[in-house]
C-alpha cells in the first residue's frame, strides 16, 4: 500500500518548502520487502535530478522512531533535507519495524538491501544518482562506513555515534562486555535472529566460543579499509558513549583519506545526556556538509577548522585544526592487596584540580596468580567534592596466562572524554567485574571461578588529558 502526503515545513526554517513523501514497501532480490519513504522536493528538479540522502536509524530503531537521538530519520529529512531541495529516502533495516527478514548484525544482506535500494532510489525517480550522501546513526553509521569501503557511489557522507572497530567495542583485549552485548541484544525480538547471531549471541553472553566471536565481530568492522575512503567524510560522535567511545570516531578521522570533519559532543549511548539544542546545531551542520558536497555550494564548512569538541554541558563547540593537544597525568599506587573472586582492590588519588579526559587511561598492575584468575576488570571514577561517583571509563583483560610469579598486565580503558570537577580525587577499582565498583555498573558481566585469587601489587594509572580543557 502506497501513501502520498504533502507537508509544508514549519514556520522558523529558513527557505521552507514544499515536498511529497511516500509510504510503500520495495522487494529485496531474496523475496523479503523492506518499508521505506521516500521524499521528493516538490517543483522542477535540477537536469541530472534533486541531490538524495539515504538516512539510516539505530539498533531497534525505525525510520520513524529513534530512542537516543532527538530526531528520526524521517524528522531529518522532514526538517533539514526535503524542504532545502534534496530527494531523501529512509528505511526499516531489515528484521526492523515494518520490514521482513533477520537481523545479522551488518552483514552481507544488509549491505545487499542498501545497495538494492540505492539503486531503487535512484533509477526509479528523479534523483542524480553522482550526487547522493548517506547518514547513519550507531548501526546505521556502521553499515555507512561499510558500504563506503565497499565501493558504493556515494558523493558524501556522515556516520554518527557509531563504531568502526566492533571487537574494540564489545570485546577489548579479548574480555566480553557482556553487559553492553545483552543490552543490545534486547533491542532485537529473539524470534527476528539469524542462526548464527543467536548462537554467538549466547557464546558472547556466557564467555564461550570467543574466537568466533572476535572473527564474527572483525567482519562487522571497517577500520583496517578506512584508508581506502576519499569521499567526504564528516564523522560525529559522543563524548560519553559507553558503547562506542570516541576512539571509535578519532581512528577514523585520523584515516580516512578524502574531505574530512570530525565532532565530538554530548549526544549517544547511555550515559549521553543527549541535549536537544545540540541536534539542532549539528543538523545543520550535517546540511552544510551535503550543501557542500551533493549541490556544490561553496559555504565554507570544508574549509573551517576541521575537528569541534563540544563542552559538557553542551554549548557552542571548540574548533581545532587538528586534534586537541594533550599532555598526561601518572599515579602510582604502590602495596599488595589479596583480590577473590568476588572482591576488590580500590586505589585511590589525592584531590585533584579540574581537567577533561581525552584519551584512553591506563592501568597497569603487577599481578600474581596462582589460582588462575581469568580476567581482571579496572574502572575508573572521579569522588566529587560533594561525594557523588562518577564513572569515567573501564576496561578489562584476559589474565589467564598469568601465573604464580608477578608479571606486569596492561588494560586499556575507553576514551569517554570527561569532565572530572577541581578536588575529586581519582579511584581505580579492580575486580573480576565491573559491578564491584557499583551494582549499577553493569558493563562487565562475567565472574571468574569460585575461589579464584589473585595478588595485586604496584598499580599506576596514566590518563591523558586535554592540555586546556574546553569545560567548565
Amino acid at each position: 500500500m502506497v501513501a502520498a502526503a504533502l507537508f509544508l515545513l514549519p514556520a522558523g526554517h529558513a527557505r521552507a518548502a514544499d515536498f511529497t513523501k511516500i509510504d510503500t514497501k520495495v522487494t529485496m532480490s531474496d523475496g523479503v520487502q523492506i518499508a521505506v519513504s521516500y521524499f521528493q522536493p516538490v517543483g522542477t528538479p535540477p537536469a541530472a535530478g534533486w541531490p538524495g540522502v539515504v538516512l539510516l536509524h539505530g539498533l531497534g530503531q525505525t525510520r520513524n522512531r529513534s530512542d537516543f537521538v532527538h530526531w528520526s530519520p524521517n524528522s531529518m529529512a522532514a526538517q533539514y533535507l526535503a524542504p532545502e531541495g534534496y530527494a531523501a529516502l529512509t528505511y526499516d533495516a531489515r528484521a526492523h519495524g515494518d520490514s521482513g527478514g533477520q537481523f545479522t548484525l551488518d552483514g552481507p544482506r544488509e549491505l545487499a538491501d542498501l545497495r538494492e535500494l540505492l539503486t531503487w532510489f535512484t533509477t526509479l525517480h528523479p534523483v542524480d544518482a553522482h550526487h547522493v550522501g548517506a547518514y547513519g546513526a550507531s548501526y546505521g553509521g556502521a553499515l555507512v562506513w561499510k558500504a563506503a569501503v565497499e565501493g558504493f557511489p556515494f558523493a558524501a557522507i556522515t556516520p554518527t555515534a557509531t563504531w568502526t572497530d566492533l571487537q574494540d567495542a564489545l570485546a577489548p583485549q579479548g574480555l566480553v562486555r557482556a553487559g553492553i552485548v545483552f543490552s543490545f541484544s534486547q533491542d532485537i525480538p529473539q524470534d527476528r535472529y539469524g542462526p548464527e547471531e543467536k548462537q554467538l549471541l549466547s557464546d558472547a553472553i556466557a564467555e564461550r566460543n570467543i574466537p568466533a566471536l572476535r572473527a564474527y565481530i572483525a567482519s562487522r568492522s571497517t577500520r583496517p579499509q578506512l584508508g581506502t575512503i576519499r569521499i567526504p567524510t564528516f564523522i560525529l560522535q559522543g563524548r560519553r558513549d559507553f558503547a562506542f567511545d570516541a576512539n571509535q570516531a578519532i581512528a577514523a578521522y585520523q584515516r580516512v583519506r578524502g574531505p574530512r570533519r570530525l565532532y565530538i559532543g554530548d549526544f549517544g549511548h547511555t550515559p549521553a545526556p543527549n541535549p536537544p539544542d545540540e541536534f539542532n546545531y549539528a543538523a545543520l551542520e550535517l546540511r552544510a556538509w551535503f550543501d557542500r558536497f551533493l549541490k556544490g555550494i561553496p559555504n565554507g564548512i570544508d574549509k573551517r577548522p576541521p575537528v569541534e569538541l563540544a563542552p559538557d554541558p553542551w554549548r557552542q563547540p571548540i574548533a581545532f585544526k587538528k586534534l586537541p593537544v594533550t599532555k598526561k597525568l601518572v599515579y602510582g599506587f604502590p602495596g599488595r592487596r589479596l583480590l577473590t573472586a568476588d572482591g576488590k582492590v580500590v586505589r585511590t588519588t589525592p584531590r585533584i584540580k579540574h581537567v577533561e579526559t581525552f584519551g584512553s587511561p591506563l592501568v597497569k598492575v603487577q599481578m600474581s596468580s596462582a589460582a588462575r584468575y581469568k580476567h581482571l576488570v579496572a574502572v575508573l571514577s572521579a569522588l566529587a567534592p560533594g561525594g557523588k561517583e562518577l564513572i569515567v571509563a573501564d576496561g578489562g583483560t584476559d589474565t589467564q596466562a598469568v601465573g604464580s610469579k608477578p608479571r606486569t598486565v596492561t588494560i586499556r580503558l575507553q576514551n569517554e572524554v570527561t569532565s572530572i570537577p577541581a578536588g575529586s580525587r581519582l579511584r581505580v577499582t579492580l575486580g573480576a567485574r565491573s559491578t564491584v565498583q557499583s551494582v549499577a555498573n553493569l558493563v562487565y558481566l562475567i565472574p571468574v571461578q569460585d575461589g579464584s585469587r589473585a595478588v595485586v601489587g604496584k598499580t599506576t594509572l596514566t590518563l591523558p588529558i586535554l592540555a586546556k580543557p574546553v569545560s567548565r
